[in-house]
């Protein structure tokens, strides 16, 4: 069944929704910023640790984001997944001494533009299993396909995201995070079609972001996924300016399917 997945978005050390596309070291003035809010990161982790919504995730959009990152994890010690900057070397550091329940590991690989096996196994044994590892495949389409997108959405890499890649990764990873760079912080509606082939191919459980504009999303995703695919509501969410989404409405609806 498919359930509604929080998030908290951080860039600069504030909680933000910022539009997928436009999130660029490169060209920082191209930036463009949905909210900001005047709550620390700590508010929704509770708010999320109180309504019990699980499997939520940290994501750090710029890499001064670590003493708020680190805030919202000790306010649900073990109950947050994170990610932005994660390799190796950081990982045991994000999950023993600053909480998170999973890492989100994302460009580290994909150094030369395609997926390097021996970081996934490296990653997998420092961690202690495959059952602490998100892998984000943030992606973009290419033609008729979807392209995994690396370095804050703006590098297209070799790898597709399909069958045979998410058969392949999964034995590295307990769960699947599918950001669709296109449409994310837009509001415009869901990549319904990445969400239906993601139904089709997924063997574990996988989270889309990207797009989501109203509550009937959630039974859309619902139905295109026969309720294998997760959603997450970003810029849309009444919690970050959104009039589309109301978290209470999701949190009944996640109660519903408990």
């Amino acid at each position: 069944m498919t359930k509604f997945r929080a998030c908290i978005d951080i860039h600069n050390n504030l909680v933000k929704q910022i539009v997928g596309g436009t999130l660029s070291s490169a060209s920082p003035s191209t930036l463009k910023t949905n909210h900001t809010s005047l709550h620390p990161p700590a508010h929704f982790s509770a708010l999320y640790r109180d309504a019990q919504v699980t499997g939520s995730h940290v994501i750090l959009l710029s890499p001064d984001s670590h003493p708020a990152a680190t805030e919202a994890l000790a306010a649900w010690p073990g109950g947050l997944q994170v990610g932005g900057g994660i390799t190796a070397d950081n990982a045991l550091e994000w999950l023993d001494e600053r909480g998170a329940e999973k890492v989100i590991v994302t460009s580290w690989l994909f150094p030369r533009g395609r997926v390097e096996v021996d970081r996934l196994e490296e990653l997998v044994r420092r961690v202690g299993g495959r059952g602490r590892v998100v892998i984000d495949l943030s992606c973009r389409r290419v033609g008729g396909k979807w392209m995994v997108a690396m370095e804050r959405w703006s590098r297209v890499t070799e790898v597709e995201v399909c069958k045979e890649t998410l058969d392949m990764l999964s034995d590295y990873c307990s769960e699947f995070l599918i950001h669709a760079a296109d449409v994310e912080g837009l509001c415009r509606g869901i990549d319904e079609e990445l969400v239906e082939r993601l139904g089709e191919w997924v063997t574990i459980p996988t989270t889309y972001a990207g797009g989501g504009k109203e509550f009937a999303d959630l039974e859309r995703v619902e139905r295109l996924s026969g309720g294998k695919v997760d959603l997450t509501f970003g810029s849309a969410l009444d919690l970050f300016g959104g009039s589309g989404v109301k978290f209470e409405d999701c949190v009944r609806w996640n109660r519903e399917r408990s």
